[in-house]
Order: C-alpha cells, then structure tokens, then sequence
C-alpha cells in the first residue's frame, strides 16, 4: 500500500487508525516517522515519505515518533493473510528465528538460499531480515526500560542486542533518547491512552528448583472493532485443565518458550488486551507477543473482512449485531494438532478431559504463584514416548493420535508460523484418520489461514441450515465461494448463531 502515495496522504490527513500498520509515514523535516493516525498536524504532503516497514523507515535515517509511538502499532494484517515466502519470513521474524539461529536458519526454514530471502524482502519491505529483526528487538528493548525495573544491561540482552553498546546505540538512533532518558520519560506518563505498555514489571513465583518468573504488564493494540465474545468464549470453554483457565476475568494459559517457559493472563479491554505475562527467560519476550497476537488474532483487518461478508444478504444481520469477530487461533501449532484430533467425534467437556490427562501424565510440570495451572502442554517428542494402550479412545484415533505426533517428533509436518500452508494441509491429509474436518480446523487455528473453511463441521452445516443457505458440504462449499478469502471469519458468524458457551464470554 505504501506505494499508492494519493490513498496514504488521504489516510494520514484523516488520521485514520485502520492504516495503522499498513505504512508507516516520514516526514523529511523532523526526520520523524509515525503511524497514520499520529495526533500531531499532519505534514504538507510534499514533505511526506511513505514506507512499508518501521525498519525501513529506520534504515532510511528516520526515528521513532514519541507521541504516536508508530513501533507499537497493530502489525501489517497481511503478513498473516498471506501465504507466501515474504509473509512466512515475517511470521518466523516476529518468533524470534533470527535472533536465535540467524539469517541462515530462516531462509534454511523457507527452504531458499539466504541471498533470495535478503533480497526478496528488501523487493518488498524496503529491509532486509537483519533490519527487521533489528527493528523488533529495539520494540522489545522499550517495552523493558518501560515496564521493568530491570537493569539496562539485563534488558540489553534480554531483547537479544549483543553488546551493550550497540543496544546503547540501537534505542538512541530509534528513539531518539538514551535508555536511561526513555525509562525516565515513560514513569511519569504512564498513561492507559499513551501507548502499548503500562503497568510495571516485577519478579515473582517459582519454588524449588523452578526458574523464577519475571512479571511484565502490557497492552496489546488491536484495529477496532473487536469481538471478545466467541474469541475469549471458545478459548475458555475448550481449556485443557491445567494448561489453560479462566480465572477473574482473564483467560490464562502456560506457553512453552524457546529459552524457557511463560504464563500469560489477556483480558478483553475496549481498546486494548490486558497482557500479564510472566516468563522465565525474558528473551522470549517478543516471541511471547508474538504468539499471544496470533492466538487472538489482533492484527486482522475487521473493517475489510466483514465489509466482504457483509456483501451477503444472508452475514449481513449476524455482522451488523456483532462485527469484528476474530478467529481464535494457538500459541503452539503442534499443540493444536493433537488436540483437533483427540477431539475427534466427541463433545468439548470430553476432549477437554482427554487433553488434561495427556498433559498431567506427559506435560512439564510449572509453579503458577497467581492461579490454578500446573503443566506445559507436552511437546512432540514427548508424546512420540507414550504408549497408546493407555489411551482411553478408539483404537483408530489412536493411530491417528500416533501417527501425527511421530510425523511432528520426525519433522516430516511442519506447522510453525513459517510452514507452508498448502504444503502442511497435503501432508495432514496423508496421514491416517485425517478427514477434511480435521485439516481444516488445523489450517483455520494452528496454521492461520483466514480462508480455511470448515464444511462437514456439525455446528456450520446445523447454522447454515438455520439460515437458508445449503446443508450438504459441497453444495456449502460452493455457496461459501463468494466469502473468500475470509471463510474462516465467515465460520465464526456462522457458529455464533449457536447458543454454546464458545460463542459468550465468560463469567467468573
């Protein structure tokens, strides 16, 4: 969009907070770049520069706005709409890989030589993954001198800078302030309105010989409008014991990290998510984020989705009572695809039950000082150790069970944030006892496709009946074909017309 320079200077004019994100816009007089929406009067347009990246507006000599703070945007909606090579790089970007196995170890997980990945996001981004990379941990260096009392060289390293010097240099060129000035200036502002951070962080938890956990408090930004209802509600009513609850109105859940292990508590605000994340290590910081995002699916483009499905007279009143539903998703891939098949063919409260189980008897056990869980949902390779017999389920699910968690453990499926989408539904459909039912919720929840479409699920065929449209799953695959690309959101519409606890928040 950055280069459609009419429709950015309209957006920017307009202080319009849905292009947040979408570009970002430098001002060739302040050597200033902000978000679209920024409060300040906008700039002539002659003196205006339009970029696709924070980092390339960084790359370009520009910094960091301090009043409309453009870092803590909401992330661009389509590097999670799309499918391709950029989109992928920017997902594994946002977790983390660069930081931990460097330019090698992402182009080695998209399967390109690292000189095609430089180059094609520098076709595309206007920087390069190294840029990119940079740009996140100066995010994650300002969400610690903000919300810590840590040291500044524990948070030098924690937000993955090699060198306290070039941390040093890094947030001054970004920010225009030294850490010290930038933690000096959010204390007495800390406002709700002033950004994406507030709270304070502090240490806590932790028994034995368990890791201590450090707490942050922060605010996840997202593009109005925001229905909590069917996101937190399906969430909280599908919790596996132990590894997820809802307690005082938030919904809680532990993360399995690459450095360590977390605790995260969201809470639905009008104009934000509550965040209380609690890590052992705090350079999962941005990973953590990172996944939480993309489980609430908070960069999504409501306004462009339903303003689709609205097109169809039948969506239209369900958008109208309730707009802006999002498409509860994972923070862990794998995780999600045990758990679609486990609950196979059987009810929520059973498929909840047989998760805890597998998570008591196979899962990290964890320290949880504020609440009531206990486990880290086992990985792969831990489950690739159990002996199916013990399973309390049909014979045929558990080879299905099996077969997928050896496929994992092997790394003959992936299903990261950087996995091919059509490449991991093919190799699902390969594996024994996967139906279309099974791929698509895994496509829809752990692979993020906003196009996945569930057809022979129970729920959307009893709605669509409902409604007047087709019953049978080809004949509603092909009425569905006017929804794309967002079928997934038209999924959500269509089972809210059910009365089942997914689709309400809950109450404590």
């Amino acid at each position: 969009m950055h280069t459609d320079t009419e429709r950015c200077v309209r957006a920017v004019q307009s202080k319009d907070a849905r292009f947040d994100g979408w570009f970002f816009t430098a001002v060739t007089t302040t050597k200033i770049y902000c978000r679209p929406s920024c409060p300040v009067v906008p700039p002539k347009p002659a003196n205006m520069r339009f970029y696709p990246s924070a980092a390339a507006a960084q790359q370009a000599g520009f910094r960091a706005c301090k009043r409309c703070r453009p870092d803590a945007s909401p992330g661009s909606p389509q590097w999670n709409e799309r499918a391709d090579a950029v989109a992928r790089a920017m997902r594994l970007i946002g977790d983390g890989v660069v930081d931990r196995d460097g330019v090698p170890g992402l182009a080695a997980r998209l399967g390109y030589s690292p000189r095609q990945v430089e180059r094609q996001l520098l076709a595309e981004l206007g920087a390069g993954p190294l840029a990119l990379a940079r740009a996140q941990r100066a995010q994650t260096a300002r969400l610690l001198i903000e919300t810590s009392a840590l040291p500044m060289a524990e948070i030098a390293f924690a937000a993955g800078f090699a060198s306290i010097r070039t941390f040093n240099d890094t947030v001054r060129e970004v920010f225009a302030l030294s850490p010290s000035e930038l933690r000096q200036r959010a204390r007495p502002a800390a406002r709700p309105d002033e950004g994406d951070t507030g709270g304070t962080g502090g240490s806590g938890g932790g028994t034995g010989d368990a890791p201590p956990l450090t707490t942050l408090a922060l605010r996840l930004p997202f593009r109005k409008p925001l229905c909590p209802d069917n996101l937190f509600g399906h969430l909280a009513a599908t919790a596996v014991p132990g590894v997820e609850e809802w307690r005082d109105g938030a919904y809680r859940r532990t993360l399995t990290l690459p450095y360590g292990h977390g605790i995260v508590a969201l809470t639905p605000r009008p104009e934000h998510i509550d965040c209380r994340l609690s890590l052992t290590d705090l350079r999962d910081l941005a990973g953590a984020i990172a996944r939480c995002r993309r489980m609430l699916d908070l960069d999504a483009d409501p306004e462009a989705v339903d303003a689709l499905l609205a097109d169809d007279p039948v969506l239209a009143p369900l958008i109208t009572k309730a707009p802006g539903r999002r498409v509860p998703r994972t923070v862990d891939a794998d995780e999600f695809a045990v758990r679609a098949v486990i609950g196979q063919q059987v009810s929520t409260a059973a498929a909840r039950t047989h998760a805890g189980r597998l998570a008591a008897a196979y899962g990290e056990r964890i320290e949880d000082p504020e609440g009531g869980l206990t486990h880290l949902f086992p990985s792969a390779a831990a489950l690739a150790e159990l002996d199916p017999e013990t399973l309390a389920m049909p014979r045929t699910r558990r080879a299905t069970l099996t077969g997928l968690v050896a496929a994992l453990a092997d790394g003959d499926l992936q299903l990261g944030p950087g996995s091919d989408r059509e490449e991991a539904r093919a190799r699902l459909a390969a594996l024994p006892g996967f139906g279309p039912w099974t791929v698509e919720c895994i496509a829809m929840r752990a692979l993020g496709d906003p196009d996945a479409f569930t057809a022979t699920d129970l729920g959307v065929r009893r709605a669509a009946q409902g409604l007047g449209l087709p019953g049978t799953p080809a004949a509603l695959l092909g009425r569905a074909a006017a929804w794309r690309p967002w079928r997934a959101y038209a999924v959500q519409y269509l089972w809210a017309t059910d009365d089942h606890p997914i689709n309400h928040l809950p109450t404590d």
